[in-house]
């Protein structure tokens, strides 16, 4: 399928792009609340998967709309390669941080006591614990992941539009 990539004679990928670097550090940071404040676990509820799930649509589109763009350029500088190189490392990152808040939501809602949903079929505390720190273990991998490769993604993409414009 053939998109024309464009609005308004502005590059698709550039809106895109804008809207990822608010969406998955938002959904990490949500993460992060979930997982180590209970008060804003109880508000935050089903909106931290569903801000994850955002970043994780907005990922591939982005991917899809540079690579349009890259195919429109003159040429393609050391820089642009970078970018392009990290660009497509991200996605890993936002799927793993949808998967462990989805994870993360179910298992604070049903499975812990605190969400009693289940509660009685839970088979010990001890168990329960293990699994709870194990999951906020692995949420703060996937959150910082995720922050990280936006930013080194971001940073390589405008030292690769605005390297070289200015007159020193």
């Amino acid at each position: 399928m053939n998109i024309d990539w464009e609005f308004n004679g502005l590059p698709i990928h550039v809106l895109i792009v804008h809207a990822i670097v608010i969406v998955v550090p938002l959904a990490a940071l949500c993460a992060l609340l979930t997982a180590f404040w209970p008060a804003a676990r109880r508000r935050l509820g089903i909106v931290t998967p569903m801000v994850a799930l955002a970043a994780l649509l907005l990922v591939p589109l982005a991917v899809q709309a540079g690579e349009w763009l890259q195919s429109r350029l003159v040429s393609v500088t050391p820089l642009l390669g970078a970018h392009t190189s990290l660009g497509k490392t991200m996605l890993p990152w936002v799927i793993a941080l949808f998967f462990m808040t989805a994870l993360q939501w179910f298992w604070y809602r049903y499975a812990t006591v605190e969400g009693a949903r289940f509660a009685s079929a839970l088979p010990n505390h001890t168990r329960c614990l293990v699994a709870t720190v194990v999951l906020d273990l692995l949420v703060l991998v996937s959150a910082l992941g995720s922050v990280v490769t936006v930013a080194l993604i971001g940073e390589s993409g405008s030292r690769a539009v605005w390297t070289d414009l200015f007159i020193s």
